[in-house]
């Protein structure tokens, strides 16, 4: 499995409704984009937000900043983490692979429902994903550049592992053919048809 997909099954399990947003919804559009983690809108209500919680933590999934990742269920310290650190999204990591990088919106800057109703879902190997259908606003961007500063830490070979699996994870989910061009050698059909 790769990088996303225990992400997914972990919500699902869960029960949680999300929806992909961000890089990761761009290409499973089938459009070329490398992006350093996933973007997601979730249910905020408090118990969908614990299931949530709960279910990422299970993977080994943990808060960048110092703050208890349960509470992230609760409206109010959501409120104030939005205030006092002007805290847009609560970004999670696996320090066993640091590519594998989730950020939840503290506040979805689009009404849930709206994103929900409109979003596509995509038929990924054996699950269903729901993805934003139109490109985002500025608000779901506001945090990009610290998330690909934080894409900066792993190493090279993890990166190019993270790259493998994010053009496999498109192919799987159908934005990109399987196919290759055509690489006949010199004089085989696709000298023939430049002459």
């Amino acid at each position: 499995m790769g990088l996303f997909e225990p992400i997914f099954a972990a919500l699902d399990e869960a029960g949680v409704r999300y929806v992909v947003v961000g890089g990761v919804a761009v290409v499973l559009h089938g459009h070329a984009r490398l992006t350093a983690d996933l973007d997601i809108a979730i249910d905020l209500a408090p118990q969908a937000a614990r299931d949530a919680i709960d279910g990422l933590q299970r993977l080994g999934l943990r808060p960048r900043v110092p703050v208890d990742a349960s509470d992230f269920a609760d409206p109010e310290v959501r409120a104030r983490w939005i205030a006092d650190r002007d805290m847009r999204v609560l970004s999670l990591w696996d320090p066993a692979n640091p590519m594998r990088s989730l950020n939840l919106f503290v506040e979805n800057p689009i009404d849930f429902e709206e994103l929900w109703i409109g979003s596509e879902v995509v038929d990924l190997d054996d699950m269903q994903i729901r993805v934003a259908s139109k490109q985002p606003s500025d608000g779901w961007e506001a945090d990009r550049l610290a998330r690909l500063t934080n894409g900066l830490e792993a190493t090279p070979a993890q990166r190019l592992a993270w790259l493998e699996e994010a053009i496999e994870f498109a192919h799987r989910a159908g934005a990109l053919p399987r196919g290759r061009p055509d690489r006949s050698p010199p004089g085989g059909p696709r000298d023939e048809a430049r002459r």
